[in-house]
């Protein structure tokens, strides 16, 4: 189990680096595609990963800029 966690994440990590440098904006399709390789996993995610991922849903949908 503990690999599973440290995949998910690795990818949590990377998806907040691409949100954090608004590659959402310029590469919405990778960004997506990252996703979808988190979310995969949606049934071990903690509630603070699920809402992290649908903000960043949202910001691509809505083509916001991303500001923590």
């Amino acid at each position: 189990m503990s690999d599973l966690k440290d995949k998910i994440n690795d990818r949590m990590d990377a998806l907040q680096r691409y949100m954090e440098t608004n590659e959402h904006l310029v590469s919405p399709g990778n960004v997506l595609m990252h996703i979808e390789s988190v979310s995969k996993f949606w049934s071990v995610l903690s509630e603070e990963d699920r809402d992290y991922i649908h903000c960043a849903r949202h910001a691509i949908e809505e083509q916001m800029e991303w500001k923590v």
